[in-house]
């Protein structure tokens, strides 16, 4: 060994080094000791320690605590592969700043005194053999990681009668009222998509602040584009060149929660004074007929162009109830319940669904579930009732069948179910199937007993031919759930098509609650995204900020997906975002694939007493929906709710943060499953990386598939559209649009100019304040590529 005995100064680099690598080992051992303490890990702790110690023993010009150091590394390295195996995102923060430590330390080998030439010459050799690891694990991020690749033979199947009757045109949220967001077009396709480009940009006006957002679908009818702003201004759009035709401003206010994201579409069967028009719902509990020949309300509709949803309802405060998933209109009837602020007081506005003649506006039925004798309108100085589940999600219809679906939310506030009544329980997180002639329920079936994890049904239920073991198919309904779980039934009669089965969950002990002992689980479908938390998968960047959420994680408590609620705080995962959300799925008509996003995003909780949230509430000069205090006004117990993040404000969960995934309906197995999304625009304290490092980021808004064998979506936090290949998910091509989207795109084959052309809502990024817009942006071939 070299002797220490030197007097020759310290290299002001080699003390400042080993006083960093100080530091920070106390930090991780400090951290290390309080883990040990809530039954953690002991490895933050010992390498601590060791790094501390290293660290001094360097800045004292001493070169064994290199070797030291070294050895901690080696040691780090097996830890990190026993703990997490070679999964790469585990190992960053493992591993790589222990990797960059051990480079300046080898780098630095030349600086101490005495050590012989060929001990310096070997030290900046190992340094620089590490230098190309660290390299090589930086090009690792930029490549997709954790990627499913099945080979699966598809089960062939055909386009629905409902599918083809809609030509070339996108006519309702979902494309159809099937909800499949397919669409049998392939001019654009697998061979030729890369050949995309910009075929006009328009910009309408509205600006999304924050908090509110634009997620518009917008339609596709008789040659025009129809999109909704967040403040219901509807602009009509040339389909073929983006032109303004006109743009309608019924002046809607609400403070905050702005959304439109969808509109529909009515055609009377027999001509009228007011011909085709657009039904809108507004943020202000309007119901608006706009004709499509001029943009001017259609006088005939309701009073004088509106119908006022607030009817019946009773105290609404402005914001606290409104249609934020749009109308829907099936047959001669205009369906939509509404969204309420969650968890902000008991007695919120009634969840009923309400049926409007098409023509008149004239109210045929509702479906009040908690009182079956309301059918139209309550009696005088009565209210539908208050506190019921609602519908916030798209809804979907069977005109066949003559029955409409209805995905439930849950009875407010979501966190504390102790004074819900029999029908509140009975009906929230449910798929209810009610006749759209009558109002009156068919079937129904509940994918949460007794929600107390804000776990409405969020996405649009798809309707398809499911295919069966033996060869042939059954009307079926495909539902996605907030828990990555997917049922699917008979839409006849609700009959599951794919095995269900109730597990018991463990129950909590918050004071006048009640627990369900069992809870559904849809084992016969793949669950996506939904595998369980433990203190190994908390993640972070660097080894500080996963220790932090290691410590977080174990000063939490966690049951799996279904830990309850209680007065100290709790992880849940998959959280109230997802899991799935309202984008829903997309489906392949023809080769029988269901098309799904998800986010992964853990959230961390408690409930307070009534004493403690009303002081905060009174501080903050009162609440508003989605924060971090919520009041559950009428309830024993508030909430607080935050996004599972570390301190400098990256999730601690371990990536993929959200994933594309393709599974073969009639195997019910996954083909194919692909992060997507890049850390472009989000970075470490809220600043945009401006790399395109593939971790998989949350989605929001769904995707479109079409017989071309593509997949487009948005939704991601960088600005792209992309394409993706329907068979085997590769990314195929994408295209910058000038910031983010979180709607669904769409597509359709201009009538006048035959061209096929991809439209998206370019407004703003999902969780990303930044670079908010206006745009509408169509792609196509350009003419000469057209086929």
């Amino acid at each position: 060994m070299t002797s220490i005995g030197s007097h020759k100064p310290v290299s002001a680099l080699v003390r400042c080094f080993g006083l960093l690598m100080a530091l920070l080992g106390a930090v991780l051992a400090l951290g290390g000791a309080y883990l040990i303490f809530l039954g953690g890990s002991w490895y933050y702790l010992i390498s601590g320690a060791a790094m501390a110690y290293s660290g001094v023993a360097i800045s004292k010009g001493r070169l064994w605590g290199v070797w030291c150091y070294l050895a901690l590394f080696a040691f780090t390295l097996v830890w990190a592969v026993s703990e997490v195996q070679f999964n790469f995102w585990a190992l960053v923060p493992r591993t790589l700043v222990h990797l960059v430590l051990a480079i300046i330390a080898l780098l630095l080998v030349p600086l101490f005194s005495p050590a012989s030439a060929s001990l310096k010459r070997g030290a900046v050799i190992a340094g620089i053999a590490l230098l190309g690891v660290f390299i090589a694990a930086l090009a690792g991020m930029f490549v997709p990681h954790g990627i499913v690749q099945n080979s699966i033979a598809f089960t062939p199947g055909k386009v629905t009668d409902l599918t083809a009757a809609t030509g070339g045109e996108w006519t309702d949220y979902g494309r159809t009222g099937e909800g499949t967001r397919y669409a049998p077009f392939d001019q654009i396709n697998v061979d030729n998509v890369d050949q995309l480009k910009v075929a006009w940009t328009t910009r309408h006006g509205d600006i999304a602040e924050l908090g509110d957002e634009n997620q518009n679908t917008p339609l596709y009818v008789d040659g025009v584009v129809y999109h909704c702003s967040p403040r219901n201004i509807l602009t009509a759009l040339d389909g073929d060149t983006g032109k303004t035709r006109w743009q309608f401003d019924p002046k809607a206010e609400a403070p905050f929660w702005n959304r439109c994201r969808s509109v529909a579409v009515y055609k009377p069967p027999k001509p009228d004074a007011c011909g085709t028009r657009i039904v809108m719902a507004t943020i202000d509990m309007r119901l608006l007929a706009i004709k499509t020949s001029d943009g001017e309300l259609c006088e005939s509709f309701g009073d004088h162009g509106a119908v006022n949803l607030q009817q019946g309802i009773g105290e609404a405060k402005p914001g606290f109830y409104m249609q934020t998933s749009g109308a829907m209109v099936a047959g001669d009837k205009i369906l939509l319940s509404g969204w309420v602020a969650d968890n902000m007081s008991v007695g919120e506005p009634s969840g009923v669904v309400r049926a409007f003649n098409a023509g008149t506006g004239e109210l045929d039925w509702a479906w009040d579930l908690g009182n079956a004798k309301i059918d139209k309108l309550p009696p005088p100085g009565e209210t539908y009732t208050r506190g019921t589940p609602n519908i916030w999600a798209p809804i979907s219809y069977d005109l066949d069948l003559g029955l409409v679906y209805l995905p439930t939310g849950n009875a407010t506030p979501d966190y504390y179910g102790g004074l819900r009544t029999k029908a509140m329980d009975d009906y929230s997180s449910s798929i209810v199937a009610v006749d759209l002639s009558t109002g009156k329920e068919r079937w129904k079936f509940q994918t949460v007993h007794h929600d107390l994890w804000d776990y409405d049904i969020p996405s649009q239920p798809s309707l398809v031919d499911f295919p069966m073991p033996d060869g042939t198919t059954v009307p079926g309904l495909i539902l996605l759930t907030k828990r990555g779980q997917i049922f699917t039934f008979d839409r006849r009669d609700g009959t599951p098509l794919t095995k269900i089965e109730e597990r018991p969950v463990p129950a909590g002990d918050v004071k006048g609650e009640r627990y369900s002992p069992t809870q559904p689980y849809s084992v016969g479908m793949p669950a996506i995204g939904a595998a369980g938390l433990s203190e190994t998968n908390a993640w972070g960047i660097t080894p500080v900020d996963q220790l932090y959420c290691r410590i977080m994680f174990k000063k939490s408590i966690y049951k799996g997906d279904f830990t309850p609620p209680s007065l100290k705080p709790i992880i849940q995962f998959p959280s109230n975002y997802g899991g799935f959300n309202w984008g829903s799925a997309s489906i392949d008509q023809e080769r029988n694939l269901l098309i799904v996003n998800d986010l992964r995003m853990p959230i961390r909780t408690n409930l307070m007493p009534r004493g403690e949230i009303d002081k905060v509430m009174k501080s903050l000069g009162g609440a508003k929906p989605h924060g971090e205090w919520n009041p559950q006004y009428g309830t024993p117990y508030g909430l607080k709710l935050n996004m599972f993040m570390s301190p400098i404000g990256v999730p601690c969960v371990q990536p993929p943060f959200g994933t594309l995934t393709a599974i073969d309906l009639a195997t019910r197995k996954v083909v194919w499953q692909r992060p997507v999304g890049t850390a472009e625009e989000v970075g470490p304290f809220g600043i945009a990386t401006r790399l395109p490092i593939k971790v998989g980021l949350p989605t929001l808004g769904g995707t479109v598939t079409t017989s071309g064998g593509l997949v487009f979506m948005t939704g991601t936090q960088d600005y792209y559209l992309r394409a993706y290949d329907v068979e085997t998910g590769k990314e195929l091509w994408k295209g910058a649009i000038p910031t983010g989207g979180q709607a669904t795109p769409i597509t359709y084959i201009d009538k006048k100019s035959g061209r096929q052309f991809i439209v998206v809502n370019a407004a703003g990024a999902p969780h990303n304040p930044n670079d908010r817009g206006d745009y509408l942006v169509a792609f196509a071939l350009p003419e000469k590529t057209k086929q």
